[in-house]
């Protein structure tokens, strides 16, 4: 007989899986198409370059476009240095929370999503429901952009796709967008006490991260479009968060490494800010190299999440407002799939159960009257399709 189980097994199931980002992913999804293939769905599997980590995707009902796709990633952020009560994989309840990795970002929202693909598969769809369940999202929303076009040659293209994110069961319409450059400054060693004649990579490092400070500036004190004043704050950022370089006190660096990030408002560009960033890398460049020619900064673009913009009369917000009652403005500052699939062509919201405030936290939870209004959600997406 075929196992047919529960969300809050299958809730169970996923977060007993440690998909921690720098780690295989390959258990859970084997898994998950094992499971959908006992109740006779085809999924697909789509293997990163290492063949450690995996996307998968799946459709059931009429081979058509015009459906509904659930968009969830499978990988969590590391539980190394948190101060955990309990087994991070193992799903705990108290007090009306469910505890564990991955609960609230974002396995709460996945296990919902399976349970309403097998249960589609028993009705006679009049539209179609699909799911994509990503690797790397929290890396930098990695798996999403070469999973889309794959999925759109194998599989029927969506109407609305539903990312789901914690919101609270409130639908984001809108996010700011992320482009994160990786960049090692490479200088030359002297000792310190003839530090004219070498390269310090820190010290020419500093110049490039105090260049947050000077372009947070500069766009905080810019007017404000209206587009960008739905968010907090309603401007583009810059950021750095860590740094590791150097060898000794006492000599200038030969190294140092960090990642410049920036989260954009709708209506400007990634390619923008990040063009922006390079070109002062490389004036700074030129200027170490003036000293001693070997010298140079590598920048390697390691992430590219574009915003998710307000759509007017978008299909998938129609949809959630339909199915939750919630007729609110929202907008985040934090990046999703969500950008990725509408800069395909797809309609896109962020809703899902949970607060983002749990998310990677230490004892992070969902409380069980998010997770039913998850499920509620989904018994009446499933009565809509089959209308």
């Amino acid at each position: 007989m075929v196992e047919t189980l529960t969300p809050r097994a299958l809730l169970e199931k996923l977060v007993g899986f440690p998909t921690v980002s720098r780690d295989s992913n390959l258990p859970l999804t084997d898994w998950v198409q094992e499971y959908l293939g006992s109740h006779g769905i085809e999924s697909h599997r789509q293997l990163d370059e290492t063949g450690q980590k995996a996307s998968v995707y799946a459709h059931v009902g009429p081979l058509e476009d015009g459906g509904v796709l659930l968009s969830g990633h499978t990988d969590v952020v590391p539980v190394d240095g948190q101060d955990w009560t309990r087994d991070p994989f193992v799903v705990t309840e108290k007090d009306g929370k469910l505890f564990g990795r991955g609960t609230c970002d974002m396995k709460g929202f996945d296990a919902l999503a399976i349970w309403a693909l097998v249960e589609a598969s028993k009705r006679d769809l009049a539209r179609p429901l699909q799911i994509a369940l990503t690797r790397d999202e929290e890396i930098g929303c990695l798996g999403a952009p070469v999973l889309i076009p794959e999925m759109l040659g194998v599989i029927p293209k969506a109407e609305a796709v539903i990312v789901g994110e914690p919101s609270m069961m409130r639908v984001v319409t809108g996010h700011k967008g992320g482009v994160g450059i990786d960049t090692h400054v490479q200088g030359f060693e002297v000792h310190s006490s003839i530090m004219h004649t070498g390269v310090s990579a820190i010290l020419e490092s500093a110049r490039l991260i105090d260049f947050a400070n000077v372009l947070n500036a500069q766009n905080r004190a810019k007017a404000v479009t209206e587009l960008a004043a739905m968010f907090d704050p309603p401007w583009t950022t810059a950021h750095v968060g860590q740094v590791q370089g150097g060898t000794a006190h006492n000599i200038t660096a030969k190294d140092c490494r960090f990642s410049f990030d920036f989260r954009c408002v709708p209506g400007e560009t990634l390619r923008e800010w990040a063009d922006i960033y390079i070109a002062k890398a490389r004036e700074i460049e030129a200027e170490m190299q003036a000293v001693v020619p070997e010298t140079r900064i590598e920048l390697n673009e390691r992430f590219d999440v574009p915003p998710l913009q307000p759509e007017t009369d978008g299909p998938a917000e129609t949809l959630a407002r339909a199915l939750t009652g919630d007729n609110g403005t929202h907008v985040v500052s934090y990046g999703t799939e969500a950008g990725q699939f509408q800069r395909e062509g797809y309609s896109a919201v962020v809703c899902g159960p949970g607060d983002i405030a749990q998310a990677h936290q230490p004892d992070e939870f969902i409380e069980v009257s998010q997770f039913k209004a998850g499920e509620a959600f989904m018994v009446k997406l499933l009565d809509r399709l089959s209308a």
